[in-house]
């Protein structure tokens, strides 16, 4: 099983490109985070906080929960 990280990662990768017209940059910006973070994010590399996952989650109009989830 992966870890947390890299299932938060994958699953704001699927949502964004599958569910929203946001690019990995314009999702940053959003979300008001580094767009390089934002990568980091998408492939597993960081760690964010739960404030980080609910600004995502809200922006992508998604449950922090959802997020979480392995269901991608």
């Amino acid at each position: 099983m992966a870890s947390l990280c890299v299932r938060v990662g994958r699953t704001v990768a699927h949502i964004r490109k599958t569910e929203s017209t946001y690019s990995q940059e314009g999702l940053a910006r959003a979300a008001k985070l580094h767009r390089t973070y934002m990568g980091l994010i998408e492939r597993g590399k960081a760690n964010p906080s739960l404030a980080v996952i609910e600004k995502i989650a809200r922006v992508l109009k998604v449950t922090p929960a959802r997020l979480m989830s392995d269901s991608e």
